[in-house]
């Protein structure tokens, strides 16, 4: 990877996964016999991360196993408030860090590290403060919509629940995946509000600042079968698919 920037990980997976409808954390559920979450560890370090940190929470006695193996930290979410609350969890493992961190998410098991990469090279070539990766959704019901100014810059990355109805209608999501300066994501994770329609603490709500500060963002597209996101079982077979299908055609 060209540069000499330092990259780190940190891989949120916290979350109980209700839709699942199962006590076993949404990220211990298996895609080709291996949890969701090794697969993302995997991703990471495979990517050039010189350090990963799993964010853990719900049902944690049960994730630790997977961590130790792998050999990566944990940082723990006491309760779940969000993504910018479970990225603030870890920051304790990234004093005096400088260098670019990947979010990743945990539920997110079919990211190719060539897309990785990609987004890595991609946030370094604009020298951005920030770049969420994006792709265009079939149905995109659910997942946060990147909004675009006349432009074609980002100019605002919307919740579900809090956009409009035109809003509703781009098709163009964010994949819960970025890259973030660490000298300005750690400060900015300070300042954020749960004041939305979930009550939760919003990583995205770090872009809004960076867009009012007028520093520059980028959005990397990658293709909406890798980086779609289990949320129950339906997406789980789906993932278990493509995964299978991906050996086959190796």
């Amino acid at each position: 990877m060209s540069g000499d920037r330092k990259l780190a990980a940190i891989i949120m997976a916290a979350g109980h996964g209700k839709r699942m409808k199962s006590e076993l954390p949404k990220v211990l559920h298996e895609v080709g016999g291996e949890p969701m979450l090794a697969h993302v560890i995997a991703q990471a370090k495979s990517s050039g991360a010189e350090r990963v940190v799993v964010v853990v929470g719900h049902r944690r006695e049960l994730v630790f196993p997977v961590v130790e193996r792998a050999g990566v930290e944990a940082a723990v979410q006491e309760q779940q408030l969000g993504t910018g609350h479970a990225v603030k969890a870890a920051a304790g493992h990234f004093t005096d860090y400088d260098g670019e961190i990947l979010v990743l998410s945990g539920d997110v098991p079919l990211l190719s590290e060539e897309t990785i990469r990609g987004a890595v090279e991609y946030h370094r070539s604009k020298g951005a403060v920030a770049t969420v990766i994006t792709a265009e959704a079939p149905d995109p019901i659910g997942y946060g919509r990147i909004l675009r100014g006349r432009d074609g810059n980002v100019v605002a990355i919307r919740e579900h629940k809090d956009c409009t109805e035109q809003e509703r209608r781009v098709r163009e999501i964010n994949s819960g995946i970025y890259l973030y300066d660490a000298r300005r994501l750690f400060p900015e994770l300070d300042n954020l509000s749960n004041d939305n329609a979930q009550g939760e603490y919003y990583l995205t709500d770090v872009f809004e600042a960076f867009f009012a500060a007028g520093l520059p963002v980028a959005a990397y597209t990658a293709e909406f079968g890798e980086i779609h996101g289990v949320n129950d079982r339906d997406d789980l077979a789906e993932a278990e698919q493509i995964w299978r299908e991906r050996r086959r055609s190796a």
